[in-house]
C-alpha cells in the first residue's frame, strides 16, 4: 500500500483460499485487459469469461496469455459448459479446455434442467483434468429453490469434488441469492451458512450493497464473484473499511 493506516483487516497474500474476488470479464479488448491489470491485478483472484462470450470474442487466445503472464487463472462461464451439455458434446467441453489450456471449469445448471446425479458425475468428471467451481441455484426469477435444496445441492457438488460452489445471482444480482430488487435473501444466506463453509462459498454480488451487505456479515475476507472490471479497486476499499459503507466496520475502539 502506498501509505500506513492502523486498524485495517489483514487480507491474504495471493494465491489464497479466502478473500477471493472473482472478476466478471464480458468482452475487455486486449488493451482493456492491460490496462485493468495494471492498476487491479493484485486485487483479482480468478477472472470469468461471462457466460459464452469466449465462443465470439476475437483474439481469445492472446487474452488468456495476457491473464496468463499476470498469473490470473480464466474459466469460461457455466452458460458455455451448458451450451455443450445441451448439444450432447460433454466430451467437446472437455477438449477445448484442454485447447486453451485453461486449469478451471465451472459447472453449472442456470439455464437448463440436469438431473442432479450427471451433475455431480460432470463435476467428477472434470475434477480429473481441472479445478471445478460448481454453481448453485437458477437464472430463472421465477424459479425459487428452498434453502435446504440450496445447502444439499451444495454439499454433494462439494462432496463430488467441487474445489468452491458459487451462488448464483447472474451479472446483474436480481436472481437466486437476491430478489428481483437485488435484495439479498438473508434468510436463504444464512441457512446456508449452518452447514456450508463460507471459505467454500462465492457468492456472486455484482452491486455495491450486496458487496457490503456480505463483508458486513462475513468480513474482509469473504469469497465475491460478478464483479464488474471497474468496480474492483472500489471492492478492495470496501473491504478493507476505505469507503463510507464500510467505513466504522473495522475501526477498534468506541465509534461516533
Amino acid at each position: 500500500m502506498n501509505y500506513s493506516l492502523k486498524d485495517i483487516p489483514a487480507r491474504p497474500e495471493k494465491p489464497r483460499q479466502v478473500g477471493y474476488t472473482m472478476v466478471m470479464d464480458k468482452g475487455l479488448s486486449l488493451r482493456e485487459v492491460e490496462d485493468m491489470l495494471s492498476i487491479c491485478g493484485d486485487y483479482i483472484d480468478i477472472v470469468k469469461l461471462g457466460w459464452a462470450t469466449s465462443y465470439v470474442t476475437p483474439n481469445l487466445k492472446e487474452k488468456l496469455a495476457i491473464y496468463k503472464s499476470a498469473g490470473i487463472p480464466v474459466y469460461f462461464g457455466g452458460t458455455l459448459f451448458e451450451a455443450f451439455i445441451i448439444r450432447d458434446q460433454f466430451e467437446g467441453f472437455r477438449k477445448i479446455l484442454d485447447k486453451y489450456g485453461l486449469e478451471y471449469a465451472e459447472v453449472s445448471d442456470g439455464s437448463i434442467e440436469i438431473e442432479h446425479e450427471k451433475k455431480l458425475n460432470f463435476i467428477r468428471q472434470l475434477t480429473e483434468q481441472v479445478t471445478v467451481l460448481s454453481e448453485v441455484g437458477s437464472k430463472d426469477a421465477e424459479k425459487i429453490i428452498p434453502p435446504y435444496q440450496w445447502i444439499e445441492l451444495m454439499k454433494t457438488e462439494l462432496e463430488a469434488g467441487a474445489w468452491k460452489v458459487i451462488g448464483e445471482a447472474r451479472e446483474s444480482g436480481n436472481v437466486g441469492l437476491f430478489r428481483s430488487t437485488g435484495e439479498v435473501r438473508s434468510g436463504l444466506v444464512q441457512e446456508i451458512l449452518t452447514t456450508i463453509p463460507s471459505d467454500k462459498i462465492i457468492w456472486e454480488a455484482p452491486q455495491k450493497p450486496q458487496q457490503v451487505w456480505f463483508i458486513k456479515l462475513l468480513g474482509a475476507n469473504v469469497n465475491l464473484g460478478n464483479i464488474a472490471h471497474d468496480d474492483i479497486v472500489g471492492l478492495e476499499t470496501l473491504r478493507l473499511g476505505l469507503r463510507g459503507d464500510t467505513f466504522y466496520q473495522f475501526l477498534k475502539g468506541p465509534k461516533p
